[in-house]
């Protein structure tokens, strides 16, 4: 009888033994992001445009670091540096980290913003920040893959206009995949809550 009762006592420990490790295992298999989880989406592949230095950029080119991608345009009054310097905060309360952080702003305004403004624009924030900048119809598609809405809104003068744009960000993992979008608002440490998670993914 005693034998029966420490058979079954063990039968039950192991059951429940096993049951912990699965659970650990599913626990530990997706990480809880801050922002909108997009892992699985079909979009947003890559962002095939020259930077402010002329140099056609790509994902790839940043294998190692996390990368959030903007779109804006350095005339824009308040939504675009109000997420730029949010990006400066985030990389500085990274740390050491902040060197796993790559910054993008693609400009829906290439007819006004000129390389040589794009690069003063981003140094305005941190030099490290990039600024990519196509032809109006490499814009159009590149917004198109990441269905990014943008308008010209006429200002009093041809030059004068104005742009009005989605304001969300797009965070990618250190090997170039689609992972979080990033609801314009909500604030530094939440963003960087989710650099840090992808980060730690990748250690």
């Amino acid at each position: 009888m005693l034998k029966r009762n420490a058979l079954k006592t063990i039968a039950t420990c192991a059951i429940l033994v096993g049951a912990g490790v699965f659970l650990t295992a599913c626990s530990k298999g997706k990480p809880e992001f801050r922002g909108v989880d997009i892992s699985e989406v079909e979009y947003a592949r890559d962002i095939p445009l020259p930077d402010h230095n002329g140099q056609q950029r790509s994902l790839k080119d940043f294998r190692g670091k996390v990368v959030v991608v903007f779109f804006g345009y350095t005339q824009c009054p308040d939504v675009c540096p109000t997420t730029m310097q949010e990006m400066a905060e985030v990389k500085k309360m990274l740390g050491p980290d902040g060197d796993r952080l790559q910054s993008i702003f693609v400009t829906v305004d290439p007819e006004r913003d000129t390389p040589d403004m794009l690069k003063a624009y981003m140094g305005n924030f941190d030099p490290s920040f990039l600024a990519l900048r196509g032809t109006p119809e490499q814009t159009a598609a590149v917004a198109k893959d990441f269905k990014i809405y943008f308008k010209k809104v006429d200002g009093k003068t041809p030059t004068s206009y104005t742009m009005d744009h989605s304001a969300g960000s797009y965070i990618y993992d250190t090997q170039g995949r689609l992972r979080v979008y990033y609801r314009y608002g909500s604030g530094a440490e939440a963003l960087a809550a989710d650099v840090r998670t992808l980060l730690k993914e990748a250690s």
